[in-house]
């Protein structure tokens, strides 16, 4: 809109027609005056170029320079000039502006024709040399074109002379030639006709290599000849022929499945080379496989079925699936179809592991030969992989057919040993796919832990149930197993003592070390196929001999473990002696006899066993080696293995240990008291609950078990049996026992049982197998508590005068009245250790307890003294100094227990009030009862005084409450 604005104020001022000339030029017009002025210059003849050089030199050189200089920029890029300057034209137009420019333009344009015209004058030299050399180049290349046409017109001459003759000579030669070629194509053909009969017999002699190799001749020698007629008929028989010997390779190479043989197979792999059909070969070989799995299998357990099937039956077994005709297995055939299955299973299995390592060896061989690039070596990765992934496949239809045929039975009505040995046969096929292919055979497993788990429950019932008969049934009386007795002992552990070496036996047992049987397994797996490479197989077992067990001691047993049957030879002699210190690690022996002797010194280590805990062993060592044989389960038999022993140690204390009520006794261990009661809640039937509705209830209902009764022959009531001690030691011993045998045993248990599942055994072995020796002291407390009367000592007590104003240098008649008890008590224990081993932990205990009892009762009867004097006090103190001396000569416990407690309580007596007032709250064994009753006999108190600190121990006590 500007440039239209200025365009009207200056048409205004001029010209129309004189503005339209000078300032609109049309398109074509464009031709600037320096391109007129070039051509001009360029096409004009020599007069004119003198003319204009002299033109030039009348022009000022440094005026032209300058005008170049002040050119505006944009002439020197690509834009419309003629645009530009309209835009530049100002709102207001002045004609003298616009012809100032004008003219500026004008010198502008002259200067830069000048400049243009020099450059040209200068440089036309060398464009009239450059000239010259082109015409010179034409007239080269025109003598060469003339120059080719002559050596191709002598060529053409010669052709025509020479090359005819020879052509008609070369024509007869080629024909010769020819004819003798078919007269060789015609025998070859008589040949040919001739070779079926011989590819037949190649044939039967399984010959296929050369069969092979024989008829591809002919199929080659028959494409080069197709071109005749009667070829044609012989190339489809030969064709026919070579479909017949594939499928003759196919079925040798389908025996090779069920029995391998490296010379033969290496025969049919050459023959599929031949084919080049390698790889198609192994495709098929796993189809092969898997179709021997099946048929083999099935097979196998149809013949079972039929041998034990009723006579007369209508079925027919031959029509049915697997999984329903494992169904008809009975239980008689179950264990040696099972067995024959996992026969004919592992043959394949074995053939398929010779397949690979024949594969393995030739195909190292042939990699040394190949490149990486080479189609060979692709086929080579090929084959290893497949060979790999067949591993799996094959396993899983084995795993498949014996999951099936497992779970096709109920196996509920097996004895314990044949399932641990149904457990025994699937475990080793299942080592055996491990080592096979590397899998954990997760199908397998569960299937075999459903099976068991459905079988333990129901067999571990039992157990409990025979338990719980065992107990209430039991005398209590010492079982007469020999003094060195352990559980590898007896045949139930048999399969653990290959574990347990004369080296390593006391590390496992005080280091818990896990034994080396993982190792050896490991070992063992890793020899399966090599151990087994005959016609042995995994399977064969061999019926053993039942071995005697010699735990039992006879009339002439020595207590040393000596004297052992065969059947101990293979015991490690540890466990031949009578016992072993651990804290030492010395061995020591037994005296001559079986005859215990009150004199002897009594042992760390005793095997007390009872008919119940000796049944529990053996439970025991079924339930490992069932646990063994069957890891997915381990961590339910642990729990039952747990079961067992608390509802032993439940029965020990129910019976021995809770006649006083001391469960609420202060003598129990906190432990030993949470203990018992969470087997009381978990384990124990409670007649007075009902019948739960939920079916988890019913569960755990039915897991319970009724609290076992005392047999009635056991007497817990007879102060002339020093009530039933004799029983009770035996039970509480017993007891200890079992659990020094199940820490004798938790490696073994640790090794089994997964990993995450420890801390529950742990937790076990912390709160319930260590609370066993705890519980001696319930169980003696009864004994302790009423074997020693110490009524009739505080009665004596109560008679003497503690107000007496004279040092006494004769004891009171109580003190010979105690330690007569504490020599008759000795005397009685003494007739107990001739029948049976009394530990040491017990006796200690036991006079433990007493002697306990016994400072209680002086502190009772020194608390109900009415007053006192500082001569009283001393008589106390002297009486109490010849307890100790007759206790230190009469008990081995060193320091005497509750000294302190006593000598306390008499010397409080002498204390100022200030110390005195201090003193009692410090010391809360004391009862209120004993502590007034201190306070009340102090005579160096006044009455306020001890009102005050009377008043102070009531307050103490509300607080305690």
């Amino acid at each position: 809109m500007d440039l239209k604005n200025k365009l009207k104020s200056l048409l205004t001022k001029q010209n129309p027609a004189f503005v339209l000339e000078r300032t609109m030029p049309d398109k074509d017009s464009h031709i600037s005056l320096i391109e007129e002025n070039i051509s001009h210059e360029l096409f004009a003849d020599e007069p004119a170029v003198s003319k204009y050089k002299h033109e030039m030199l009348q022009s000022n050189p440094q005026e032209d320079r300058e005008t170049i200089e002040n050119i505006d920029k944009e002439y020197y890029e690509d834009t419309d000039t003629s645009l530009f300057e309209l835009q530049k034209l100002p709102e207001a137009l002045n004609l003298e502006q616009i012809d100032d420019d004008r003219n500026r333009l004008q010198r502008q344009l002259q200067a830069v024709s000048k400049k243009v015209s020099e450059l040209v004058l200068e440089n036309h030299p060398a464009y009239a040399a450059e000239l010259q050399r082109v015409m010179e180049l034409q007239k080269t290349l025109q003598l060469a074109t003339i120059i080719c046409k002559d050596g191709r017109g002598q060529l053409s001459e010669a052709r025509h002379k020479f090359t005819l003759a020879s052509l008609r000579l070369l024509s007869n030669v080629r024909k010769r030639q020819q004819l003798r070629e078919l007269l060789k194509f015609i025998k070859t053909i008589k040949t040919l006709q001739r070779t079926d009969l011989r590819l037949r017999e190649m044939m039967v002699e399984e010959d296929f290599c050369g069969a092979i190799q024989l008829c591809l001749e002919c199929q080659k020698a028959a494409a080069m000849l197709k071109h005749y007629a009667c070829i044609s008929e012989l190339s489809s028989k030969l064709q026919d022929t070579l479909e017949s010997i594939e499928e003759q390779l196919d079925y040798a190479l389908s025996k090779t499945c069920v029995r391998f043989d490296a010379k033969h197979y290496q025969k049919i792999q050459q023959a599929y080379d031949l084919l080049g059909k390698r790889q198609m070969a192994l495709d098929q070989l796993h189809l092969h496989f898997t179709s021997a799995i099946h048929n083999t299998a099935f097979q196998v357990v149809l013949g079972y079925v039929e041998l034990y099937a009723p006579p007369g039956g209508a079925t027919n077994f031959n029509k049915l699936q697997f999984a329903d005709l494992c169904k008809h297995v009975t239980i008689e055939s179950f264990t040696p179809c099972l067995i024959g299955v996992c026969k004919a299973l592992w043959g394949i299995m074995k053939s398929y592991h010779c397949t690979t390592r024949w594969h393995e060896t030739h195909l190292d061989t042939a990699n040394t030969d190949q490149a990486s690039d080479n189609p060979d070596s692709m086929s080579v990765a090929y084959i290893k992989q497949k060979l790999e992934h067949g591993l799996v496949r094959i396993w899983q239809d084995v795993q498949q057919k014996v999951r099936t045929y497992i779970l096709g039975i109920n196996l509920s009505a097996f004895k314990l040993e044949e399932f641990i040995h149904f457990l025994d046969i699937v475990n080793r096929m299942i080592d055996i796919g491990e080592y096979f292919c590397d899998s954990k055979s997760e199908g397998l497993q569960d299937s075999l832990k459903q099976q068991s788990l459905n079988y333990f429950k129901n067999h571990h019932r039992a157990k409990m149930d025979e338990l719980r008969m065992f107990l209430e049934n039991e005398g209590w009386e010492l079982c007469p197993v020999k003094s060195s007795f352990h559980v590898l002992h007896l045949v139930e552990f048999k399969f653990m003592r290959q574990s347990v070496t004369p080296q390593n036996f006391l590390t496992n047992r005080n280091a818990r070390q896990p034994t080396s049987d993982q190792s050896e397994a490991q070992s063992l797996k890793r020899q399966y196929f090599e151990e087994f490479s005959g016609d042995t197989t995994p399977f064969d077992f061999q019926t053993e001999q039942e071995e005697k067990e010699d735990v039992f001691a006879g009339a002439g047993d020595d207590g040393s473990g000596g004297e052992y049957s065969d059947s101990d030879s293979d015991v490690p002699e540890e466990l031949k002696q009578d016992f072993i210190d651990e804290l030492t690690g010395e061995t020591h022996s037994r005296p001559g006899k079986r005859k215990f002797s009150r004199s002897r010194s009594f042992q760390k280590h005793v095997s007390i066993v009872t008919n119940t805990s000796l049944n529990i062993f053996r439970v025991l060592g079924r339930y490992i080696q069932m646990m063994r044989l069957l890891k997915p389960i381990a961590f339910d038999v642990v729990t039952c293995v747990a079961q067992l022993f608390d509802f032993y140690l439940y029965a020990v204390y129910l019976f021995f240990g809770q006649e006083l009520g001391t469960m609420d006794n202060r003598n129990i261990n906190i432990r030993l008291k949470t203990t018992l009661h969470r087997i009381e809640e978990n384990l124990i039937f409670d007649a007075d609950t009902t019948t739960p509705a939920s079916n988890v209830d019913q569960v755990e209902h039915r897991e319970r078990m009724h609290a076992p009764h005392l047999s009635p022959i056991v007497d817990l009531k007879n102060p002339a049996r020093m009530y039933g001690l004799a029983e009770r030691i035996v039970a509480a011993e017993s007891l200890v026992f079992l659990g020094e045998q199940m820490e004798f045993l938790l490696p073994h248990l640790e090794a089994i049982i997964p990993g995450n599942k420890k801390a529950f055994l742990q937790q076990f072995y912390s709160q319930t197998v260590n609370m066993a020796s705890e519980l001696r002291k319930p169980v003696y407390w009864a004994v302790s508590s009423r074997v020693i009367n110490y009524e009739i000592v505080l009665q004596h007590m109560a008679s003497v005068r503690w107000d007496v104003k004279e040092i006494m240098s004769q004891h009171n008649s109580y003190i010979d009245v105690l330690i007569q008890a504490f020599k008759t008590f000795n005397t009685q224990l003494g007739d107990i250790c001739k029948m049976l081993p009394v530990p040491r932990a017990t006796y200690d205990n036991l006079w433990d307890q007493i002697v306990r009892i016994s400072a209680r009762t002086f502190v009772e009867g020194y608390a109900s003294a009415k007053k006192c004097s500082i001569e009283g006090r001393a008589l106390m103190q002297l009486d109490f100094q010849q307890y100790l001396k007759n206790v230190e000569k009469l008990v081995e416990i060193k320091p005497i227990p509750d000294r302190e407690y006593v000598e306390n309580y008499i010397k409080a007596y002498y204390f100022p009030e200030n110390q005195l007032e201090g003193w009692l709250p410090e010391h809360r064994e004391y009862s209120l009862k004993q502590l007034v009753s201190l306070v009340n006999v102090v005579d160096h108190l006044n009455r306020k005084a001890k009102q005050r600190l009377t008043a102070m121990l009531e307050d103490i006590e509300k607080s305690r409450r």
